[in-house]
């Protein structure tokens, strides 16, 4: 039996509106999957340009902290009026790409700017053990900086106990490849802001960032760089008062040697211990901040200076931000 004529023609048309509709969706997923693969690229080699130049621009920093070791001979002391201190505000680095020819119109605006600072002008979490065992100078100095800042001493106690276990689990059970059973590695942290694992609440840490930091070994604090803060925790019977008058006298002239920094700082200062106060620092931490166009990557390295060599110690990469709008 044939079907009528009019019948043909509207399952006909009918095929083709599905042959063009088909045709269509094949076509918008096939151009969606090349835009995305675009984006894909375009975001990898931003990545990696960024990397590149972070790279650099860590290479400078080391290469100004060498410079500084090596024109002091060692002995000079280390504080805030040197080059190394000086902070990069955002510069455009297109400006001196243009200079060579390599830039072009259109081409992504970069912008870099970044700081160094003392690691050591920060308590060291790290000589509140010593010869595996809780230091209490060590912990009543931390203590004078929690009661400063209205911080909870029960939280305190709770970090160095737990530092204390992590630094012998870490002893007892290795995790190398020469170890024939391994075990687990202990949980130690590397930044101020790992310290959560060892009890301290996000809001404690975000109160001592600016003042407490996590190095590889015991340090001291360098009394021409550290805070108002830290200068009246680590010096037993030097208020905050007094303190803010020290670091202001020092803004004039630098201390040279630990025998000036106890002129300067009267009574308080016939407390100072070289293995508790220096004016000199092997640990710096370097913050660069990379932006083009309106994507923004931050990056934190710590690095140690030892004679004429400057050794990267650990770098760690931030996640990508995106600003609403690119700033000009």
């Amino acid at each position: 039996m044939t079907r009528p004529a009019h019948q043909q023609r509207g399952a006909a048309l009918l095929t083709a509106m599905l042959t063009v509709a088909l045709v269509a969706t094949l076509a918008s997923a096939a151009l969606w999957q090349q835009w995305r693969q675009v984006e894909i690229e375009i975001a990898e080699r931003g990545r990696s340009q960024t990397a590149w130049m972070m790279t650099g621009a860590l290479d400078w920093t080391r290469l100004i902290l060498r410079e500084d070791a090596i024109s002091a001979q060692g002995a000079a002391a280390d504080h805030l009026g040197e080059p190394w201190a000086l902070a990069v505000q955002e510069s455009k680095l297109s400006t001196f790409l243009s200079q060579d020819q390599q830039w072009r119109e259109g081409d992504a605006e970069v912008f870099l700017s970044g700081q160094v600072t003392d690691a050591q002008s920060r308590m060291n979490v790290m000589n509140l053990v010593e010869n595996g065992q809780v230091s209490a100078p060590a912990l009543a100095r931390f203590a004078a900086l929690f009661e400063r800042l209205g911080l909870p001493l029960g939280e305190l106690q709770t970090l160095a106990q737990q530092l204390q276990a992590s630094l012998q689990a870490s002893r007892a059970n290795p995790s190398s490849a020469s170890s024939p059973n391994p075990g687990p590695a202990a949980l130690m942290p590397q930044q101020t802001a790992q310290l959560v694992w060892l009890g301290l609440s996000p809001g404690t840490v975000a109160a001592l960032q600016a003042h407490i930091t996590v190095l590889p070994e015991a340090t001291p604090v360098n009394l021409n760089t550290a805070s108002a803060e830290v200068l009246s925790a680590v010096l037993p019977g030097l208020d905050l008062a007094s303190a803010r008058q020290a670091v202001t006298q020092r803004q004039r002239g630098h201390w040279a040697s630990l025998n000036a920094a106890q002129e300067a700082l009267g009574a308080s200062g016939r407390l100072l211990d070289d293995k508790q106060h220096s004016v000199q620092s092997r640990y710096f931490e370097v913050q660069g901040r990379m932006r083009i166009d309106n994507v923004v990557q931050q990056e934190t390295a710590l690095v140690r200076r030892y004679g004429g060599q400057v050794r990267m110690l650990w770098r760690v990469r931030s996640p990508q931000l995106r600003l609403d709008a690119p700033l000009q």
